[in-house]
């Protein structure tokens, strides 16, 4: 029996979380914010890999947040690896080429999570990763699908293909974003996930499947990390050399070409809490459906979600289905349904 490798997490924390806004601002983006619990979605994150299979995590940010992100885990008790403060954002697909080649490029399984993800079933992820550890020993790389309850237009999809182990099956083929009649097929075929952007595979398959694919990314991560700087436990990749990598997503670069790839579909309460909508869907509503934080008073008020983090009062009388968010200066008020319009508002101020 081969040696079975403790599982290295690797976080990917260089969001920025502009569709919350304006609780989460570049300065302090939503992993950094405790939105779903008492702990951020960076700590939360970080405690789902704990125990005995896992080894410590390697963080991969963008270097403004380093102070904070080393103070949120120190505060839960975890310890680091690795943190990796990108010196700019190419997308996940070098950032997981920085974390590899940290984790030693070797036979080491690297299990990848965005550090802003909500997922209510640990137990059923962490069984999906049992699943999934033996083809990942064999040269996989491997996606987890999100078991989708409904025609969402706002993720990839995976349509699932024959399957492999138990649980296990074959990718047939990655989605783009699909118009709404095309999700509605997909959903009912009973036969397509949606794309979590969760991934297990040995750090040396993913480089390897790069040289391959994009060998100039590989490259451009090889000589940043040979010239980063490194102080404890940050590691400041090479600015100049990191550059040249071009800026590609995982699913582009790697996922959608290589041909050895397998997805574990899971239902584990997982929610990307991609806007204000998906955080009230969520939460936890009282009796007429409404989600409150902070100092708010509702009167005959239903189905809103408010949240004062500015020490304001907001006060609702006889309004139904708003979303009200008051953050240091700013204060957002819209109707429920569109907050993917959040992005309309960020290019006005931009303007």
């Amino acid at each position: 029996m081969p040696e079975v490798k403790p599982i290295i997490p690797v976080i990917l924390s260089g969001g920025s979380g502009t569709r919350l806004w304006p609780l989460s601002i570049p300065e302090q983006p939503k992993q950094l914010l405790p939105l779903t619990a008492e702990e951020t979605m960076l700590q939360l994150t970080a405690r789902r890999t704990m125990g005995e299979r896992f080894a410590r995590p390697i963080v991969v940010a963008n270097a403004f947040h380093a102070d904070q992100i080393e103070e949120q885990l120190a505060a839960v008790e975890v310890e680091t690896q690795a943190l990796i403060l990108e010196p700019t954002g190419r997308n996940t697909a070098p950032a997981i080429a920085l974390a590899a080649i940290a984790a030693g490029g070797g036979n080491a399984p690297i299990l990848v999570m965005p550090s802003d993800h909500v997922i209510a079933d640990v137990d059923a992820f962490r069984t999906a990763i049992h699943a999934a550890l033996p083809l990942v020993q064999e040269g996989w790389l491997v996606t987890f699908g999100i078991a989708p309850d409904a025609p969402e237009t706002g993720y990839g999809w995976i349509k699932v293909g024959e399957a492999l182990a138990e649980g296990v099956h074959r990718v047939d083929r990655f989605v783009e974003k699909p118009p709404r009649d095309k999700a509605e097929e997909m959903l009912a075929s009973g036969d397509h996930a949606w794309n979590g952007g969760i991934f297990l595979f040995r750090a040396d398959m993913y480089l390897g499947a790069l040289s391959v694919f994009a060998p100039a990314m590989l490259v451009a991560a090889q000589r940043a990390m040979e010239k980063a700087r490194r102080e404890g436990k940050r590691i400041w990749p090479d600015a100049g050399e990191f550059a040249q990598s071009p800026s590609d997503s995982i699913d582009y670069a790697v996922m959608e070409k290589a041909p050895r790839v397998a997805v574990v579909p899971v239902a584990m309460g997982w929610s990307d809490v991609g806007s204000w909508d998906a955080l009230h869907a969520i939460s936890e509503c009282d009796a007429h459906g409404n989600v409150s934080r902070g100092d708010v008073i509702m009167i005959d008020a239903e189905n809103c979600l408010v949240r004062s983090e500015a020490g304001k009062r907001i006060a609702l009388v006889g309004v139904q289905d708003l979303i009200v968010v008051a953050a240091g200066d700013d204060i957002l008020v819209l109707p429920r349904g569109r907050s993917q319009d959040i992005r309309k508002i960020i290019e006005a101020m931009k303007r």
